[in-house]
């Protein structure tokens, strides 16, 4: 925009040094040419363009003496070539026209060359300082959004990292309770048995049954948090991985896209699932790329387990473990679609 602004100006200068010593009918042939040869030094970028364009017009100003008013102009293009040096061609039209020059050329023409080269230089300079300003402003701003990106993927690896530690020390306090109060329990429950084996009193005896009873109703209820405790914190993501990780049949991604907390029957179900799918491909399917994807939507999770074989791993549906899915499946309400067009493809949905 200010090369075209500084061409405006310079154009309007000489055009009116030019109209003001000039009454020929043919006053407006310099104008357009000049307008022509300063178009051609814009579109083209290269400078040997340039440089001929200006050539050109020199071997002009030297035949035709009017095109010298308009030289400044041209100059002004020809200041952005590599070779400057080339800009003293332009002494020539004055030195060889000199004695026909009228004052005006004389006086102006020369010294504006050189106030022309100086915009030019300032023009440059101006583009320049931009060009950086906008690489420093995009490069900043993209620094910043790998940055940002880097502090995001660090807290979830901190996250991720905090929940294994988590589900490691749950996992051991079950272990605990289950090796040591279990067979602590175990082995008082067999103390009470052998006691109850000589025991003669009725009335101790009775206290004993009791007494293994409630022992007995203590060891189930232990069993039972464990258990629940172990469902309740299986971490489907990491548990799916573990399985792909095992995987080395052929290719395999894993698209995981679920933030919430799923009920355990819903994550049992998942793994058994794609256990059973990636045990299918291994034995029946010729694929060369798995892919899984776990998403959650508002309403549904939705499980798609898809690979590129040609083998149709059970057309009828007739395996047992296909079987086993259909049922998992049903058992939640939801829905299993299985399309061996173009590869083979379980597509599941099931509700929240």
């Amino acid at each position: 925009m200010n090369t075209l602004i500084d061409k405006l100006i310079i154009f309007f200068f000489c055009s009116t040094l030019y109209i003001q010593s000039n009454s020929s009918i043919y006053i407006v042939v310099p104008i357009i040419v000049t307008i022509i040869f300063s178009s051609l030094s814009s579109i083209f970028e290269k400078d040997i363009i340039k440089i001929f364009t200006y050539i050109t017009y020199i071997i002009l100003c030297i035949f035709y003496k009017d095109f010298i008013y308009f030289l400044p102009l041209v100059c002004y293009d020809m200041f952005a070539v590599k070779f400057k040096y080339i800009l003293l061609f332009a002494i020539l039209p004055f030195v060889i026209n000199f004695p026909n020059l009228s004052m005006n050329l004389q006086i102006f023409t020369i010294p504006f060359i050189g106030i022309v080269c100086l915009m030019k230089y300032n023009s440059m300079l101006t583009q320049k300082s931009k060009k950086e300003y906008i690489y420093l402003r995009d490069s900043s701003k993209e620094f910043f959004i790998n940055l940002e990106q880097k502090n995001k993927e660090l807290m979830e690896k901190q996250d991720y990292e905090i929940n294994i530690a988590t589900l490691n020390e749950r996992n051991r306090i079950a272990r605990e309770i289950h090796d040591n109060l279990g067979h602590a329990l175990s082995s008082s429950m067999i103390q009470i048995g052998a006691l109850m084996s000589v025991c003669k009193d009725e009335f101790i005896l009775n206290n004993l049954k009791t007494l293994k009873s409630t022992l007995s109703q203590g060891m189930d209820d232990i069993r039972n948090s464990i258990h629940n405790m172990h469902d309740e914190y299986v971490d489907l993501n990491i548990e799916i991985n573990i399985i792909i990780k095992d995987f080395s049949f052929c290719d395999i991604s894993l698209n995981y896209d679920i933030k919430s907390n799923l009920d355990k029957k819903y994550k049992i179900c998942f793994i058994s699932i794609i256990k059973e799918a990636i045990s299918n491909i291994i034995k029946h399917s010729n694929a060369t790329e798995v892919t899984i994807s776990v998403r959650e939507h508002p309403a549904l999770y939705q499980l798609i387990i898809k690979d590129n074989g040609s083998k149709i791993i059970s057309s009828n549906n007739d395996g047992i473990g296909i079987k086993n899915m259909i049922y998992r499946i049903n058992s939640l309400n939801g829905i299993i679609n299985i399309n061996s067009e173009n590869g083979y493809c379980i597509f599941i949905s099931i509700p929240k």
